[in-house]
């Protein structure tokens, strides 16, 4: 994730810096707290929450049992965690439901902003939690928005109530009515955006609020606006009392002072955040798993939710089975590349990895996935015979999979090369003993 990966980058590198040290010093820790202030402004946090924030770790980190401790730096690494976890909501905020269907959604943001491509992802959340959402185009003045939303919809097969040019206000009227009458449960409205808050839009969404009585107000804001999206939350809340906000392009360039300033200075929690351009790049905000990736400390929780939705049941049990027997063949190789794209790709299973998401800049080079994308269309290139059985693929094969595949002769090599080391490595893991112990078996594994 591009979002935060600068701030990151300067975390980590003042920790490195004080883990040197061993025992602390208070001018020392002064030093660093001085060092993430610069890191949170230069993140485009805004400059009070910056100051704020600096002021409670010092308190807590300038404290007696901290600096006697044994780990100092570990300590004030858990308290910055612990403070960036509270700056952001403490916790993850669920959508609110009505107790009388439908609950009602109320979409809301400047224009450019993504909401209307945000209204299509939630709706197909929604509808893969079992909901029945409905989609409402109330965007009547930015051309194509309307029929943006249709197509959006039709992509996830979920209806779009729409009626034109007609006034916004009665659309949703008639929208709510159509959602009660065949049993929707969530009504999703798309309203019209602006390229600056202006008096005509927000009189136009206080109408639609009056009549639509929404559950959720969600404020949708990029959050490549950098210290705008600050003042457009506030001007949105104060006029609609918004109850989230939902941050796009967060995978994007990005500083992500946005995330880390709304909450403080709106108070209304972020709900949501956008991490792509499918229309399933959508995870809700933890603010605990956010620090924890913002610290480089991965973040295992959201990779096995990634995980969970990417395989079901059966399938890891039977990929467990195979693993265990050491009978996996080149079909689970594709299984196993299809379930890493649905997980949002390598570089994005690797940065939630503990210790890997920090230095991710440092190995993105070798991190490349359209060489599993290149290994599936070798694959796909075999028969199936030669899929259960590499074994069997001998040079003219291998340049006819080539040619299939448009490859290299050697790519197929590298290919067959790599499946083979890693049934040899689940072999071995099997049994280590029959190798000379774990020791042994891992160097065997390097190599060395």
């Amino acid at each position: 994730m591009a979002f935060f990966s600068n701030l990151s980058d300067r975390l980590n590198h003042i920790f490195s810096k004080m883990t040197k040290h061993g025992k602390l010093t208070a001018l020392e820790i002064k030093e660093a707290m001085r060092e993430i202030r610069i890191a949170l402004l230069e993140a485009d946090v805004n400059y009070v929450v910056a100051k704020d924030f600096c002021a409670r770790v010092s308190e807590k980190a300038l404290g007696e049992e901290i600096l006697k401790s044994l780990t100092p730096t570990q300590q004030v690494i858990k308290i910055v965690r612990d403070e960036l976890t509270s700056l952001m909501g403490g916790e993850n905020q669920k959508l609110n439901v009505s107790p009388k269907p439908p609950t009602v959604i109320l979409m809301c943001g400047l224009q450019g902003s993504g909401k209307t491509t945000m209204s299509g992802k939630l709706a197909l959340k929604l509808k893969k939690e079992g909901k029945k959402p409905l989609l409402v185009a109330c965007d009547i003045y930015r051309p194509a928005a309307i029929d943006q939303l249709k197509v959006l919809g039709k992509s996830i097969q979920i209806d779009v109530f729409e009626r034109g040019t007609q006034n916004p206000t009665k659309t949703v009227k008639e929208a709510i009515a159509y959602a009660e009458k065949f049993a929707l449960d969530t009504v999703i409205v798309d309203t019209a955006g602006r390229l600056q808050i202006d008096e005509k839009l927000m009189e136009e969404i206080k109408e639609i609020k009056k009549v639509a009585n929404p559950t959720e107000i969600l404020l949708v804001i990029d959050a490549m606006i950098g210290q705008e999206a600050v003042s457009v939350s506030k001007a949105f809340n104060d006029a609609l009392d918004v109850t989230g906000v939902v941050l796009t392009k967060t995978d994007g360039d990005t500083r992500g002072g946005a995330a880390l300033s709304i909450r403080s200075v709106v108070g209304k929690p972020i709900k949501f955040v956008g991490v792509g351009e499918k229309l399933t790049d959508l995870e809700p905000f933890y603010p605990d798993r956010m620090a924890s990736r913002i610290l480089g400390m991965g973040d295992v929780l959201t990779l096995i939710d990634k995980a969970q939705e990417a395989v079901d049941e059966q399938t890891a049990k039977e990929m467990e089975r195979k693993f265990r027997e050491n009978s996996f063949d080149l079909n689970d190789y594709i299984e196993q590349v299809n379930s890493l794209k649905k997980m949002g790709g390598l570089k994005s299973v690797l940065g939630m990895l503990p210790g890997i998401g920090g230095k991710l800049k440092q190995i993105e080079d070798q991190i490349d996935d359209k060489a599993l994308e290149k290994n599936k269309a070798i694959i796909q290139s075999m028969t199936a015979k030669e899929r259960l059985n590499p074994d069997i693929i001998n040079g003219s094969r291998r340049q006819r999979i080539a040619k299939g595949a448009g490859v290299q002769v050697s790519d197929v090599n590298q290919l067959i090369k790599q499946f083979n080391q890693s049934k040899e490595m689940m072999k071995m893991m099997k049994n280590p003993r029959a190798y000379g112990g774990r020791a042994a078996m891992l160097r065997k594994m390097m190599g060395s």
